[in-house]
């Protein structure tokens, strides 16, 4: 069986590859499932959802995105300070990011573009400093895979490199957010949305994009190491195509929430 199908085998890997992150990751997994456990304790909302919503998603999200960085650093091996500096880096942004989302839901208030008392406003400050040092991290990993000297097939290198751009487009999607103080465009934020996610259903709603973007660090890569383990003719053709209709629907559906439309009216 494949290393992927083994999860235990997959965390081993993870933890050889980048130790701190591999652990970082799996306490986040281990939050998910207390915020789990307190979504049903608590019927507290915050703008019509449960307060726990957003720490699940995010423990969730931000486990996924500690491996990713993790799994890549190992590339680095040419770069061990650089790797380093990235890894503990990432490490404390993600922490911040968490412990100051997991404190607002705790006082039953919202996390993001939240002003309204001094405290929020120092909180939601800190969570930004996070995210820029976060994004500026992996601006300098984007570069080393651009220019730096890897074992890297050229088809691997090449999504990794695109996945990398794509999420440095959705972190100024979430500079978009910041700047106008909500997600969505053309109502408020809070309103009707999807389950779970809650994305907006009656206007626009950036973080879908967001989200996307965010995520093609996994799923670009992963699409092209299929393409090579499963020896396609063309691998780095169809990983450049693959990677273009990603990023051209990730740009389309930015589009369509800058314009106040909501992500199922496309299909309406």
């Amino acid at each position: 069986m494949s290393l992927l199908s083994q999860p235990q085998e997959l965390f081993q890997e993870l933890v050889r590859r980048n130790r701190l992150l591999a652990y970082l990751g799996l306490a986040h997994t281990i939050l998910f499932a207390a915020f789990l456990l307190l979504f049903f304790l608590d019927s507290r909302t915050v703008m019509g959802i449960n307060v726990w919503i957003k720490p699940m998603k995010f423990a969730l999200s931000i486990a996924i995105y500690l491996w990713t960085i993790g799994w890549f650093l190992e590339y680095l091996s040419n770069y061990p300070r650089s790797a380093r500096v990235i890894g503990w880096g990432v490490a404390i942004a993600m922490v911040v990011e968490i412990t100051c989302i997991t404190l607002q839901a705790a006082r039953g208030v919202p996390s993001h573009f939240n002003v309204q008392t001094a405290t929020d406003g120092i909180i939601f400050s800190v969570m930004g400093m996070g995210v820029v040092l976060n994004t500026l991290l992996l601006v300098w990993l984007t570069v080393l895979f651009f220019v730096g000297k890897t074992s890297l097939s050229s088809t691997y290198r090449l999504a990794i490199c695109l996945a990398l751009l794509l999420f440095l487009f959705a972190s100024a999607i979430g500079g978009k957010m910041v700047g106008q103080l909500s997600h969505s465009v053309g109502v408020a934020d809070g309103g009707a949305g999807l389950p779970f996610v809650n994305w907006s259903t009656e206007g626009g709603d950036l973080r879908i994009a967001h989200f996307i973007g965010i995520h093609s660090l996994q799923i670009i890569p992963f699409f092209a190491f299929r393409a090579e383990k499963k020896r396609w003719s063309n691998a780095r053709l169809w990983t450049w195509l693959f990677a273009l209709t990603y990023i051209g629907l990730t740009i389309f559906i930015f589009w369509e929430a800058t314009n106040a439309r909501p992500l199922l009216s496309t299909f309406h």
